[in-house]
């Protein structure tokens, strides 16, 4: 598992994919925002299997640590 965070945009994904492994989103379904207060998609391949959750409003929706050690997309050459 990967985690990567954007904090300009405050986006981060949890990847549950062989980070060597490009696997491309068949299909994106979106969680109630008003259920979760914001926006969280989850993101499936052909196959139908989960490959990942984008998070936005992520530093409300995720643990601080879980930010702080996730790869910044932020920040250049990080």
């Amino acid at each position: 598992m990967r985690v990567t965070y954007d904090k300009t945009v405050d986006a981060a994904y949890v990847h549950f994919t062989d980070p060597q492994v490009r696997v491309n989103s068949a299909r994106m379904y979106p969680c109630d925002p008003v259920d979760v207060d914001g926006m969280i998609n989850l993101d499936f391949d052909e196959q139908g299997r989960l490959i990942g959750i984008e998070v936005l409003a992520a530093s409300s929706k995720l643990p601080q640590y879980l930010l702080q050690s996730a790869e910044r997309l932020d920040i250049e050459g990080a």
